[in-house]
């Protein structure tokens, strides 16, 4: 079973305006929706970063059977981790079956502006993670949970509005210790597309396998989620000159890693030529090779596509993508 989604562009749209498109995407075929959380977006000109947590509340009281998540969220530094349960308490209470949190280890570009901590090294930043979904699980389960662990503590702290169904946690991962973790931990894995297909096939793909086994539990329902970057549209020079819009991602996490300023975000994504801007992104104006380019993904094993268009007509996308290419895509891979 595959399922199909939207990526809420958070770092380019005002909130009201990105709601529609959460809308609309319902309302095109597609069957969730996950919104990225930063605290600061990609670049300072015309950036945006809306509070996640709000904003998927708003999304479920305006769509009826949407699946919503974090892509990803970090439960460990602006967010101590019974806050964080306590908000997908209060989601999946209004929203049951219908939330999913995604986190992640985090990026310095989000962290240390509003916190003025120094950026940790990943073994801390992993450590925290790890913790934080032991408590956030104990407060969605347990009363009166006093927790003290390396990072956090609580003292019998309480849930009072639980989720009617458990929350999935989904694990991003860009590494085989953190994959392994999300199939140990995880009940679901994510990732994002236009990587070396070794990274995938030898590390991320294997490790969630591993972890799968080792946590010796039956998981039939688990995800293996990619954000698949795709530009398409009639126009193939417009699907080109719109990944522009998203050229950091196109940065090296060596130039990026320690970069916390959206202004040297921006400089140095602005710095890219166009060729470059594209590499990570799926561009093309016909719906037949769209489905080729996608099925490279479904062959490597994903059964949870979010789709995530760069240019500043969503609306368009959801539209042309809704109708030309979701519909062979179902006919191919159901």
């Amino acid at each position: 079973m595959i399922r199909y989604g939207y990526k809420a562009s958070a770092e380019q749209f005002a909130p009201s305006q990105l709601l529609e498109f959460g809308v609309l995407a319902e309302q095109a075929g597609f069957e969730s929706c996950f919104i990225s959380d930063h605290f600061q977006p990609w670049k300072h000109t015309d950036g945006h970063a809306p509070n996640s947590l709000v904003w998927l509340g708003a999304l479920g009281a305006r769509t009826q059977k949407l699946v919503m998540g974090t892509s990803v969220l970090t439960p460990t530094f602006r967010y101590h981790p019974s806050i964080v349960a306590q908000a997908f308490g209060t989601l999946g209470a209004m929203f049951p079956n219908r939330v999913i949190l995604g986190i992640g280890t985090g990026e310095g570009l989000n962290e240390v502006p509003s916190t003025g901590q120094p950026w940790p090294e990943f073994k801390e930043r992993f450590a925290r993670m790890r913790e934080a979904v032991q408590l956030m699980r104990k407060l969605w389960t347990e009363e009166r949970v006093s927790f003290e662990g390396q990072y956090y503590r609580t003292e019998k702290a309480t849930i009072y509005d639980r989720p009617q169904a458990p929350v999935p946690v989904y694990v991003a991962a860009a590494g085989a210790l953190v994959a392994k973790y999300a199939g140990r931990a995880g009940d679901g894995f994510i990732c994002t597309s236009g990587k070396k297909e070794d990274l995938y096939t030898e590390t991320l793909l294997p490790n969630v396998a591993a972890g799968i086994e080792a946590s010796g539990a039956s998981k039939p329902g688990y995800e293996r989620m990619i954000e698949v970057k795709v530009s398409f549209d009639t126009d193939r020079q417009r699907a080109l000159e719109d990944t522009r819009h998203w050229a950091a991602l196109a940065l090296s996490p060596e130039e990026k890693m320690h970069v916390e300023d959206p202004a040297e975000m921006e400089r140095l994504a602005d710095a890219l030529p166009l060729e470059r801007a594209a590499s990570r992104w799926i561009v093309s104006d016909d719906p037949g090779e769209m489905v080729e380019r996608i099925g490279y993904y479904v062959g490597l094993g994903f059964n949870h596509l979010v789709f995530h268009a760069p240019g500043p007509d969503q609306a368009r996308f959801l539209t042309l993508f809704g109708e030309r290419v979701l519909p062979l895509l179902r006919r191919r891979f159901g």
